[in-house]
């Protein structure tokens, strides 16, 4: 309850803050007069309510919805893999969706609408996702540090096969994809949220779900067998669930790193490793984080926004070292 308001609070503050600060007064009242109008008295420009209603909004809900799905992704990762280090990114599960979403936008075009981007997402990241286990499997590589390694040299591969296909296409999209690839919000529109709303609600109550077969998932195939999981089968199918989550975040809001790495291992700290405590706090934690983080882009380099992938790039990669520290100490 106490990350509810946390989120809600936030979310209120990070819609004031920006170039043009508007008070959170003012802001709810806007909200209260788009979704009951007449309820409150207009005593604000038709400005403002555009900045709130069409720019600032939009792209904090798309915020919250991206970072609770990737904090998902990640929390449900390290229980099947039983790899503390898995992470979409460093699986190359997002430079999957980023290169299915490269296709889209250069090469084939919106030709099934508004859903297209968001297929080939889930195409490019469900293939990365079937790369990465079959590299894992033909090298015999089922440890957790070598997993890892088999997603970065997937990655590396994806990424330069995106890095070409960007190169083939037309040189006046490059520099919208190119801003894409880093991560950012800026291109929010409420038309679109839908899509990775319901992919959300769906995979993220599947997970939440399954939180007592990701705890059994913890103690190894056998074990958890024994409790009557089918280990393999469900490990298969929170996989594809979390290429279609990533791949759905990934398509409206380009590549940001280390949120599903960083956001389960916060949680863990406060609450331990019980996945009924830890999927749903992962969620909404790492959906505040992310609206922080986007605060942050806006107000670092006024008037322009920094994309937000940079920032969780150098936040999350400080964090990596430190966990690396802190596992390494608890090893000696």
């Amino acid at each position: 309850m106490v990350l509810v308001v946390l989120l809600i609070a936030t979310m209120s503050v990070s819609v004031g803050a920006g170039a043009v600060p508007i008070p959170v007064e003012t802001v709810w009242r806007i909200v209260a007069s788009k979704l009951a109008p007449g309820s409150v008295v207009v005593d604000w420009t038709s400005g403002r309510e555009n900045i709130v209603w069409e720019v600032r909004l939009p792209r904090i809900v798309l915020g919250a919805i991206v970072g609770a799905s990737l904090a998902l992704v990640g929390a449900a990762l390290q229980s099947v893999t039983r790899n503390p280090l898995a992470d979409p990114h460093l699986l190359g599960i997002s430079s999957g969706a980023a290169f299915g979403a490269i296709v889209v936008l250069l090469h084939t075009g919106m030709f099934l609408g508004l859903v297209t981007v968001p297929l080939f997402a889930f195409g490019g990241a469900l293939l990365a996702t079937g790369l990465v286990l079959g590299v894992a499997s033909f090298t015999r590589s089922h440890s957790a540090g070598r997993l890892i390694l088999a997603g970065v040299a997937i990655s590396f591969i994806i990424t330069a096969g995106g890095n070409l296909f960007i190169f083939l296409g037309d040189p006046r999209a490059a520099h919208t994809v190119v801003f894409w690839m880093l991560g950012g919000l800026g291109l929010a529109q409420w038309q679109q949220l839908p899509f990775p709303l319901i992919a959300l609600a769906v995979c993220g109550a599947y997970l939440i779900a399954k939180a007592r077969a990701l705890n059994a998932m913890t103690l190894g195939d056998e074990s958890a067998t024994t409790l009557g999981i089918p280990a393999r089968r469900f490990r298969l199918t929170v996989f594809v669930v979390c290429a279609l989550l990533t791949g759905s975040a990934v398509a409206f809001s380009g590549v940001i790193a280390f949120v599903g790495l960083m956001i389960p291992h916060i949680v863990r700290m406060m609450v331990g490793g019980d996945y009924r405590r830890v999927m749903p706090l992962s969620g909404l934690l790492g959906a505040i984080f992310l609206v922080l983080a986007d605060i942050a882009a806006r107000t670092i380099m006024p008037p322009q926004d920094m994309p937000i992938g940079v920032l969780t790039g150098v936040i999350g990669g400080l964090f990596f070292v430190g966990l690396m520290r802190w596992r390494r100490t608890g090893e000696q």
